[in-house]
This record gives structure tokens, C-alpha cells and sequence, in this order.
């Protein structure tokens, strides 16, 4: 009833715009060209109109016919229509739109996309391109390279500008329906009403509603499903022949169970039982030497397995936890919370990329607003002031399984454990279930994450321009743009809010069975406090210290003033030269994540955590950076015939740097953390390109030819290290070679194809820590996980292990011994001098080691040699081809046509090992649309995804206490769809 009732909700506001236009005109048709002619594009590429084919620059333009006749329904599918361009989603809440090898790899709160989108030429810093689909588009222009003049801020790679229909003078209205598989329901419709010769009106909405097309294996549900809903109301004023004014208000929203990840993977790292001469029977030490997963191909059968979770620091924690006692034949034995053992141990995952399992119901909610205000206004003829101002507010809300596959029963039961000889009530398991506040009732471990976003922005630019028919034109602007953000990624786990509640409560008798609560971190007694917070998911405080959470604040300020001067010398070559001053300012203010920190009130001293607060984040000084950058670029254009224009262009490009997030602000006596980098550098880019753009002298053939070189200094790119998001830079270049083409033999047939070769290099000398192979396949060293509050793994030499394991000290420490090896176990035995602990490791263990001296990177790992690698996402090649062919009746026509797409072989991350492959993938997609000119009525059919394929698109390693898993996205399914559309 509640689908019902959204689907008729929708449909009632749909037919209130249709009713608007019932008994209208019908519009005149745009004016065909001749029988074998290719139409002519109007772009705004360089922010004038011009012919597609006399700006010199590579830009691809898709008209609203073309968007729909390929089924490119949003930003997501524009790579099958443009050379050297890749898409996916990221792991959080944004995505990476790459172009020839440079996009946004980058996943801090503070840093920038490489790819400028804009929603009518006005910038937008977060949006919702991965998630929204097409409505009422003009065309969709997409530049390729660094737009260092008029775009200019951030635009390295290239820019994404939507351009919709704006009010006009004639009345005309569209409707459109469509049905599908997974139970799709569609609708669309608009409506351009002039209210006078001067006021003009134009509405339109959209839906799509889709049941979910993955199958849940442990609920038996289906998930991964759409409901989205957009609008667009806009408002356009020309009192007079000098003056033009238009108003727009779009709304974008999303609220329905999509998957923000596709499966996690692992190729499960084996158990060891002896090391060296030592026989591990102590289970702790085999997880101490345990990744949970080794970087094994994706696409081996192996990948499907689950991770070894031997090593997860809550785990060994809580299966210590005795919660009471029971007569067991007579005998009293204790009954911890759990047993230790491996929760994943025996569970197997689905070879099918489109079945998880869990227990979690996904969640996804976006929502976005944009208001445009643009003015324009004749000073003469040839000259034009315009004004333009945007404001938009995007927020974000995103929960799922962290793993989507379930653990072992894990949780004993607490009922009727006795407490000395008396029977003593238990809250903590009652009939071997743990309660967490925001997971509920489980046996099992459950794990979520929560990605959740708040942005707001305000843009403003005032441009001159000028349009003489030859000689000199300018375009002379300034902009300023304000942006807010607040990025909060939380991660829940059933087994750390057990720890907070049995550890640190207020209550000094840890052997009570009756678990304790702290209630607001002011318990004045000897014993730390950490606060679990009691709201539920989907109301959270987020004050509580019983989970992950990552805050990020980023306030970013920047101007600039911009200036491209066009010189035609003579009638067939043309000089244009351009430059941009940018100011970039930042705020960021870092808040220390708490994730089972608290604090002693008693003296001041985190003794067994090394917190600093018992409940809430608190802020660190604000972070202040500020760039400036001169950026532009220089274009000589050469046109030798009718038909031909050459051009070769030098482009300076620039993006702002940021700051890492920080890490636990942890109490140095207790732990010490390895040192991290706390800033990113900005990037640069120097562009070199050539290209040709030829027409045929019928108009029937067309070619777009473009080669480029790019010399690219401080490349962003992120992974996980310590559950921050780390940025680290690295110089590179890319290459390649871009042919776009159509041909129209006759005036029913027409092929259009593009085609793209890319080359990419990071520069000799280049480093970094490859998290899932630390030791570099080095046999003297051993991956080692860490002090239970320290994230991170690190290595240590295979001999001081051995001797450590084979020692008395290692038989009496067990596993802490080997997480003392890290560097970082604080209180038991420092290696820092400033913090020597209660026992030096010396005397502790008898060993002379020091993993700050004596470990390459103070332990961190080796670090992996990235020389002549790959950049991440940039396939060596792409290709795109498509054909339709028109049968004309005698009062309609039918046009059948089909695409096909492929890329090649790539890299998500930069280390290029087999781990990081991404195979290469292809996809084809056909429709047939009848339309009936006389009654401007259309049926359309469609296909796409036609063999059902589901590649891996681009993937992303999880963090080390994560176990290494590995988060990979897919391509849709097979969607089919009939849609019928009637323009009045």
C-alpha cells in the first residue's frame, strides 16, 4: 500500500503539469538537415555560442535526441559516448569521473574534484551526477583537459556542464510514461507556458521507481533498488531587446535502499600453526600474524571467500570477558562472552557479484537543491555584461553492512550465571543475544558503516564579453565561490559498544555481571568511562565513543579574476590566450576520532585507553592553508580549408591541496602512533594538445582527431591508513590519442563511433606503503597487527619474532608481546623514549629491538617502488561504436540502433599489482523507437546491459582493522524498458 500510494503521489503531480497543457498547439518541428548532412552543435564550451567545430578544444556535446537514443540517462553513462573517460563510485559519498587518467582519487573531506561539474555553467563542488538522471536537457558539453582560463578553479581534468531548456517565448509540453523489468514505473513531463511577450514559465518533472536487482541470500530480499525524484521550475524575463533575466530551482531526491558498495571480497589470509621452529597453539599469536586478507586477484574463485578474523582487536578483547560462572558435572567453570575464535570461520560467499548476504538493511537518502539566478544585459551590440548566482545545499545519508556477508553465532548466553553461589541477573547476553543501541539484537557480530554529508555553496560571477564579427573579442570575468561541508563516515560493530559497556562503565567491580553504562563521562571514581551512545541510527546523536566516526569540517573561500583574448589574424587563423588569477583559501578543523577512548577524571591520565574526553568530539585549532596560482592557456587555430580547422593548445591547470584527517588524539604515555603526513600538496598540470576537426564537403562524414601530453606535478591520491583517509602525491604524465567520428552514407543510415588510447606513467622515484603487502614480499620480515587502540598493522623482523614467540617473556605475554613489536603499546613497553612505560621491551622481553630505528618507515612497511606504474582508472584504451538505421512509412518512421562499448585493462589503485587489476569490460545497448511525427507521439523499447554482464568497474581497500576486505562496484544489470512520449 505504501508503494502504491508513493507511485499515485507521483503520478498525480505528473498529470497536474500535463493537465496544464491539455487542448495546447502543437510545436512547430526543429527544421531538418539536408538528406546526409550532419546537424550543426551549438556549444558554449568557451561560455559563447559557437559551431562545435570552431572551438578548439576537445569537447564532445550530446544533445537531448543523442542522450536518449543511446539511453545515457545520467553523469554515470556519459563514458560510453567520450574517448579516454571512466567512471565509478566511491566508497563514501562522492564518485570519480576520470579523464585521460585524472580524476578524483583523492577521498578527503578537504580535497577537490579534478573534473569541474557544473549545472548550467555555474560550478558545483558536491552534487549528485552519480544519482540523478537527465530531465529536460538542452545538451550535455564535456571538455577534456585542464580549463585553465574560464572554467579555471579545480577543472585539471576537464569539465561536465548540463545545460537545460530555459523558458521561452512558445508553448509547448511533453509527458512521458515508461514500464520495465525489476518492476520499473518512470514518468516525465514538462510544460513552457508564456504568460506575456516578456514573462515566460517552464516546468518539468521526473521519477523512476525500481525494485532492487540484488538478491540478499540471508534475508531472501532484494535490494539495491531506486526512487528518485526530481524537479524544475524556472522563470524567464526580456522586457525589453537589451535585458534577459531567468530564474531556476532544481530539486533532486533519492530515498530508497540502494547499495552505496557493491560485494566485498577477500582471498582469506590462511591460519598459520607453526612459525619458524615455534608451534603456535596459542590462537591469539596465529592472529596477531593475520592480515584477514591477502592481495590475491579479484578474479580468482579465491576472492569469494570471507577474511580471518583472528586478529580483530575487538574480538580477542571481548571473547575475554568472564561474565560469570555455571556447574557444568559438577565442576564451576567461567563463561566468557564469547568463545575466541575466527566469527567467520566455515562461511562461504556467493560467486555471483549481485547476491550479498546480511542481516542490514541498506538505506540511501540524497537530496539536493539548486537556485540560479542569471542575468544579461546588452551595453551595445557587441558587448555583454552577465551576471550569474547560484546557491545549493546537498546532503547525504548512506547505512550498510560494512562486510554484506555474516559471521558464526558467536555470543553465549548470559542467563543464570551465578555470581559466587548466587544467581546474579545479566543484561549483557540474556539467551545469548548482545543488544547494541544502533544495530539491535544480534548473536552474530554485526557490523554498519553510515556515510552522511552536509554541503552548502554560493557562487557568484560577473563577466564582460564581447561579440564583434572579427578582429579582437574578449571575455573578462571575476567569480568568487563559498563553500561549507561537513563529512561524518561512522563505522558500528556490535562487539565495541560490549567493551564500552563492560569495561568502562562507573562501576569499579569489572567482574560484575550486570554490564555498566557510562552516563555522562563525569564519574568522579578511579576507573575510565566511555560513552555509548544510546539513540538509534536513524536519530544519532553522535556523541558516543562505542563506535567509528570520522568528522570533517571544510569551509573553502576562493576567487579569481579571468581574462581570453581571441585575435583573428587574417581570415583563416585565430590566436586566443587566456589567463586566470585564483586565490584559494581553506578552514579545515580536524576533530580527533574517540573510538573507545575515554578518560580517568581521577588524575587526569588515560590509563588503560589514553583518551582525553569521556563523551563527544572535541575540535583541534583550526587548520588555515591558502594557495594562489596563476593558470591559463594559449590556442593557435588554423582553418586551411571550408571544413578544417587545426589547432594546438598549452594549458596550465592547477587544483588546491588540503589536510589528512586527523587521527585519535591518543595520550602519548599509553600509545604512540607512527607519524603521517598532516597536509597535501596541490596539484599542477601542464597540458600540451593538437587536434583536427574536419567536416566533409556534402557534410555527410565527420572526424575530431586530438593527441595530448600531460606533465602532471603532486597527483592526489588516497588509501587508508590508521582510519584516515591518507593523500599523498605523486608526480606523473599521461598521453594519448582521441578520434571521435560520424558518418551519414545516406539519409536513413548513420554510424558514430569514438576511440581512445591513453598512456600513463608516474615518475621515476616515486613511493609509497602498499598496505596489503607491507613487507614487499621480503621473507625476513612479518606482518604484525598492532596494540588493540592502534589501527594500523606494521612488520618486524621474522627473527626477533621467532625469538620473541620461542621466549619466556612470549609465553607469559602471549599476543601482546608481538603487538608491543609495533611500536606502539605504550604503557607495557615504549620504545620512545620520552614515554619508556612501565617495563622497558628490553627487560620485558630480552630482546634489543627498536622498530623506530630499526624498521624501515618506523615499522610502517616497505615502501613499494611506484616507477613507470599506472595512474589509477585510466584504461589503456576505449572504444565506443554505434549504428542506427531509419525506415521511413507513410506517416511514421522506425530507427533501430545499437551501441557497443569497451575498455580496457586498468588499475584502481596505484601499485599496479594483480591485486589492483581491473580486467577489462564491454556493454551493449540497443532501442527501437517508432515515432509519429503528424501526432507528435513516440514509442520507445530499450535494452540496456544486453548480455547481463556484471564487471568489476573500480574497487577500494578497506583498512586494516577491517581485515583488508575489499569493497567492489559493478555494472547495472540488464534493464529493459517501454516508454511512450507525447509532445503537445
Amino acid at each position: 500500500m505504501a508503494f502504491a500510494h508513493r507511485v499515485g503521489a507521483k503520478w498525480a503531480v505528473t498529470a497536474s503539469v500535463i493537465a496544464l497543457v491539455a487542448g495546447g498547439a502543437q510545436v512547430a518541428a526543429a527544421q531538418d538537415a539536408e538528406p546526409t548532412e550532419l546537424g550543426e552543435i551549438i556549444v558554449t564550451a568557451q561560455k559563447r555560442e559557437q559551431s562545435i567545430r570552431d572551438v578548439p578544444i576537445a569537447v564532445t556535446a550530446l544533445s537531448a535526441e543523442s542522450l536518449d537514443v543511446m539511453k545515457i540517462e545520467g553523469g554515470s553513462e556519459l563514458l560510453r559516448a567520450i574517448p579516454n573517460v571512466s567512471f565509478a563510485k566511491s566508497n563514501f559519498s562522492m564518485y570519480n569521473f576520470a579523464i585521460r587518467g585524472v580524476g578524483t582519487k583523492a577521498i578527503s573531506a578537504s580535497s577537490d574534484p579534478a573534473v569541474a561539474v557544473s549545472f548550467n555553467n555555474t560550478p558545483l563542488l558536491r552534487n549528485r551526477l552519480f544519482e540523478s538522471e537527465y530531465l529536460d536537457v538542452q545538451r550535455v558539453e564535456v571538455l577534456r583537459g585542464p580549463q585553465g582560463t574560464l572554467y579555471g578553479r579545480n577543472a585539471t581534468a576537464g569539465v561536465v556542464n548540463m545545460l537545460p531548456n530555459l523558458p521561452s517565448p512558445i508553448f509547448e509540453a511533453m509527458a512521458k510514461a515508461e514500464v520495465g523489468n525489476y518492476g520499473t514505473l518512470r514518468g516525465q513531463a514538462m510544460v513552457n507556458v508564456p504568460l506575456s511577450d516578456t514573462f515566460f514559465v517552464r516546468a518539468a518533472g521526473s521519477f523512476t521507481q525500481r525494485d532492487g536487482f540484488d538478491h540478499n541470500t540471508f534475508l531472501d530480499t532484494e535490494v539495491n533498488g531506486r526512487d528518485l525524484w526530481s524537479t524544475r521550475l524556472s522563470v524567464g524575463w526580456e522586457p525589453n531587446d537589451r535585458f534577459r533575466a531567468n530564474l531556476i530551482w532544481e530539486h533532486f531526491s533519492e530515498d530508497d535502499d540502494r547499495l552505496r558498495t557493491g560485494k566485498t571480497l577477500c582471498t582469506k589470509d590462511p591460519t598459520k600453526t607453526t612459525y619458524g621452529s615455534v608451534r603456535l597453539t596459542n590462537l591469539e599469536w596465529a592472529g596477531r600474524m593475520n592480515q584477514g586478507c591477502l592481495p590475491g586477484s579479484l578474479y580468482n574463485d579465491a576472492a569469494y571467500d570471507t577474511p580471518n578474523g583472528l586478529g580483530l582487536g575487538q574480538l580477542i578483547i571481548a571473547s575475554g570477558i568472564g561474565m560469570g560462572t555455571r556447574i557444568v558435572n559438577g565442576q564451576r567453570i567461567t563463561v566468557n562472552l564469547l568463545d575466541y575464535a575466527d566469527p567467520f570461520a566455515g562461511q562461504t560467499q556467493s560467486k555471483n557479484l549481485r547476491e550479498i548476504a546480511t542481516s542490514y538493511n541498506p538505506k540511501y537518502v540524497a537530496e539536493n537543491d539548486v537556485v540560479q539566478l542569471n542575468l544579461e544585459y546588452d551595453f551595445s551590440p557587441n558587448l555583454t555584461f552577465y551576471s550569474q548566482t547560484a546557491y545549493s545545499k546537498d546532503d547525504f545519508y548512506a547505512t550498510q553492512d560494512y562486510n554484506r556477508f555474516v559471521s558464526n553465532e558467536l555470543f553465549n548466553s548470559s542467563d543464570g550465571l551465578l555470581k559466587g553461589d548466587v544467581v546474579a541477573p545479566s543484561r549483557i547476553a540474556p539467551g545469548g543475544y548482545y543488544t547494541d543501541p544502533q544495530l539491535g539484537a544480534s548473536r552474530r557480530m554485526e557490523s554498519a558503516d553510515l556515510s552522511r554529508s552536509d554541503n552548502k555553496q554560493f557562487y557568484q560571477e560577473f563577466r564582460l564579453q564581447s561579440s564583434n564579427d572579427g578582429g579582437f573579442n574578449f571575455s573578462l570575468g571575476a567569480n568568487f565561490l563559498d563553500f561549507k561541508t561537513q563529512d561524518d563516515y561512522y563505522v558500528f560493530n556490535n562487539l565495541f559498544t560490549a567493551l564500552a559497556e563492560w569495561f568502562y562503565g562507573p562501576d569499579d567491580n569489572y567482574t560484575d555481571t550486570n554490564t555498566r553504562r557510562c552516563v555522562d563521562g563525569s564519574d568522579p571514581r578511579a576507573n575510565e568511562c566511555v560513552y555509548v551512545d544510546y539513540s538509534p541510527l536513524d536519530a544519532l546523536v553522535g556523541d558516543g565513543h562505542n563506535y567509528f566516526r570520522s568528522l570533517n569540517k571544510v569551509h573553502t573561500r576562493s576567487w579569481a579574476v579571468f581574462g581570453e583574448g581571441y585575435w583573428d589574424i587574417g581570415e583563416k587563423s585565430r590566436l586566443t590566450i587566456g589567463l586566470r588569477y585564483t586565490d584559494d583559501n581553506k578552514t579545515t578543523t580536524p576533530y580527533p576520532s574517540q573510538l573507545l577512548l575515554g578518560y580517568k577524571d581521577a588524575d587526569g591520565v588515560g590509563v588503560t585507553t589514553g583518551g582525553r574526553v569521556a563523551r563527544g568530539y572535541y575540535a583541534l585549532p583550526d587548520v588555515e592553508q591558502s594557495w594562489s596560482a596563476v593558470t591559463g592557456r594559449a590556442v593557435f587555430d588554423w582553418k586551411p580549408f571550408d571544413g578544417l580547422m587545426t589547432y594546438a593548445s598549452f594549458s596550465h591547470g592547477y587544483k588546491g591541496g588540503g589536510t589528512n584527517p586527523p587521527r585519535a588524539d591518543m595520550d602519548p604515555a599509553v600509545v604512540q602512533y607512527q607519524p603521517l603526513a598532516e597536509v597535501f600538496e596541490p596539484e599542477y598540470l601542464d597540458a600540451y594538445e593538437i587536434g583536427a576537426k574536419y567536416l566533409s564537403p556534402t557534410g555527410a562524414f565527420g572526424l575530431n582527431v586530438t593527441a595530448f601530453y600531460y606533465d602532471y606535478k603532486d597527483y592526489q591520491v588516497s588509501q587508508i591508513v590508521d582510519r584516515i583517509s591518507l593523500n599523498e602525491n605523486f608526480d606523473a604524465e599521461s598521453m594519448g590519442l582521441e578520434f571521435e567520428a560520424v558518418w551519414r552514407p545516406t539519409e536513413n543510415f548513420r554510424i558514430d563511433g569514438n576511440f581512445g588510447l591513453l598512456k600513463t606513467r608516474v615518475a621515476d622515484g616515486e613511493e609509497s606503503i602498499d598496505i596489503m603487502n607491507r613487507t614487499q614480499d621480503n621473507p625476513d620480515w612479518v606482518v604484525l597487527r598492532p596494540w588493540v587502540q592502534v589501527p594500523s598493522n606494521c612488520i618486524a623482523p621474522k627473527a626477533v619474532v621467532e625469538r620473541l614467540l620461542s621466549s619466556p617473556a612470549g609465553a607469559s605475554f602471549g599476543s601482546l608481546g608481538l603487538a608491543m613489536l609495533c611500536g606502539s603499546a605504550g604503557r607495557y613497553g615504549s620504545f620512545t623514549p620520552d614515554y619508556p612505560g612501565i617495563i622497558p621491551f628490553t627487560l620485558l622481553t630480552g630482546i634489543t629491538y627498536d622498530p623506530w630505528k630499526d624498521a624501515p618507515n618506523r615499522g610502517r612497511g616497505f615502501a613499494a617502488d611506484l616507477s613507470g606504474n599506472e595512474l589509477p582508472n585510466a584504461p589503456r584504451w576505449t572504444a565506443n561504436v554505434g549504428a542506427q538505421y531509419t525506415w521511413h512509412f507513410s506517416s511514421s518512421e522506425l530507427t533501430l540502433r545499437g551501441d557497443y562499448y569497451r575498455q580496457a585493462d586498468s588499475y584502481f589503485r596505484v601499485y599496479n599489482t594483480e591485486y589492483d587489476e581491473i580486467r577489462g569490460w564491454d556493454n551493449i545497448n540497443m532501442t527501437v523507437t517508432w515515432a509519429f511525427p503528424q501526432s507528435d507521439l513516440l514509442i520507445q523499447a530499450y535494452v540496456k546491459n544486453l548480455l547481463d554482464d556484471a564487471p568489476i568497474v573500480d574497487a577500494f581497500t578497506n583498512s586494516d582493522d577491517s581485515l583488508l576486505t575489499t569493497n567492489v562496484f559493478t555494472l547495472d544489470p540488464r534493464l529493459w524498458g517501454v516508454s511512450l512520449t507525447k509532445r503537445f
